[in-house]
């Protein structure tokens, strides 16, 4: 009976307790507790009346009722039916000792006050008239050299350059990478091709330190002539050494862009009535010998005929040899603004024991190494005299890989302009409000 009693006690002090604490007790208003975040729903609201540009339009056109009253009742549909707002749109200008001016344009409001709690947050406008330039460092300016050389020869046939001419490759390179380099020169026939192996200029630009982009695929122009008759082994097999020592020579970069490298010699004109085994005529095949002598000359070896088959897929499945940039690649694509696809198939990439064979390094790997295996790589001979770009890619070409694995090796960098013309930008701001309720 005793312990029944004692417990009624407790519960009667416990429930007197609680009703004497929250009879004296102040309890938060629920702003306090849950406060909303006024800047940024300020943030997200400009965000969003600009997310088809119309706000920055509007900005620009402060005269044009029409538009403010649709921003205004856009504006009001996009707050919550409590919140108030003041949006003023400013000049942005310099003043002669270079300070900025703020000049208010327009002001809107829906109340003559911003309630007991208010936030802001600025947004700049730019004009649609606006353009941002990048100027690049031109390649060489303070180097020495910078020439580029797209082979673009009337005279040659190229091959494994599925879904594209030679010449609409060459065009697009040229697009693509001539704002970077010193002289970007266009070789039209074989003829010229041999006029820089002799070491004459084409356009008085400087021959050492270039890069020489073979836009044929497997297959590379040959000259008539002295190269040609070099070839008396009938794989033409010589003239790709004698390439490879031209490299060393003038500190070249020779680009090949897809599949094996050097695979071919092409020139409709020696050629003419002899093809590649795949009907394309003006071809004459040179086998695995090519690449294998072009690295002898790279080398200053003595020339000898090797047939070895060096290159090949980096999976066991040709279909699945995937490989995808690496994350050094992926960063210049978005510093140069040059965007190839992700991932490629390459069943024509080069083994790692190249390396210390022909005395080689890899300067620049834009596919992720795969065991022994580099897909597309920047190999450059270890006397710091001559260099090969070789991409297996299969079959089809992206010049997208060529421009960026080149800028990515040579790191030209970009100065980006500035823009502080007066009338080029605008601020927005917004600022909200609560009003009502608690």
């Amino acid at each position: 009976m005793m312990r029944t009693i004692e417990v009624l006690i407790v519960i009667i002090i416990i429930t007197g307790a609680f009703i004497s604490a929250s009879t004296f007790a102040v309890l938060p208003w629920p702003r306090q507790v849950s406060p909303m975040n006024l800047r940024r729903l300020s943030y997200t609201t400009l965000e969003l009346l600009d997310s088809d540009h119309d706000l920055s339009s509007a900005a620009f056109d402060t005269e044009n009722y029409s538009i403010w009253s649709g921003l205004q009742v856009a504006l009001s549909a996009s707050l919550p039916a409590n919140v108030v707002y003041n949006l003023t749109v400013f000049d942005v200008g310099i003043n002669d000792g270079g300070a900025e001016l703020y000049n208010q344009r327009i002001s809107i409001s829906n109340s003559e006050t911003m309630g007991a709690t208010s936030d802001a947050f600025s947004y700049l406008a730019s004009s649609s008239n606006v353009t941002f330039n990048a100027v690049p460092e031109k390649i060489g300016e303070l180097t020495g050299g910078g020439t580029l050389y797209i082979l673009n020869c009337s005279d040659a046939s190229g091959w494994w350059i599925t879904g594209y001419t030679d010449q609409s490759l060459a065009e697009d390179l040229y697009n693509l990478l001539s704002p970077y380099y010193v002289n970007t020169i266009m070789v039209q026939n074989t003829a010229e091709l041999g006029q820089i192996l002799d070491g004459s200029p084409l356009q008085n630009e400087i021959l050492e330190n270039a890069v020489i982009i073979n836009t044929l695929g497997e297959a590379i122009p040959i000259p008539s002539g002295t190269y040609a008759t070099e070839g008396s082994d009938n794989s033409y097999a010589k003239y790709c050494y004698l390439l490879g020592q031209k490299v060393s020579q003038y500190n070249w970069t020779w680009a090949s862009i897809v599949g094996y490298p050097l695979y071919y010699v092409s020139n409709t004109d020696l050629f003419s009535d002899q093809q590649n085994n795949w009907g394309i005529y003006g071809m004459q095949s040179v086998g695995a010998g090519g690449l294998n002598a072009f690295l002898e000359g790279l080398n200053n070896e003595e020339y000898s005929y090797d047939g070895t088959w060096i290159t090949g897929s980096p999976s066991s499945n040709p279909g699945l040899a995937t490989v995808q940039l690496t994350s050094e690649a992926v960063f210049y694509a978005n510093y140069y603004g040059i965007y190839p696809y992700y991932t490629q198939t390459a069943t024509r990439a080069l083994p790692t024991s190249i390396l210390s064979r022909y005395n080689l390094e890899v300067t620049t790997d834009i596919f992720e190494q795969v065991g022994s295996w580099h897909p597309g790589a920047v190999y450059r001979h270890q006397s710091g005299s001559g260099s090969l770009l070789a991409l297996g890619l299969t079959r089809t070409p992206d010049i997208r890989l060529t421009g960026l694995t080149l800028l990515s090796e040579s790191k030209p960098r970009l100065y980006r302009a500035d823009y502080s013309a007066y009338e080029t930008s605008r601020l927005v701001v917004l600022q909200i409000g609560l009003v009502g309720g608690v």
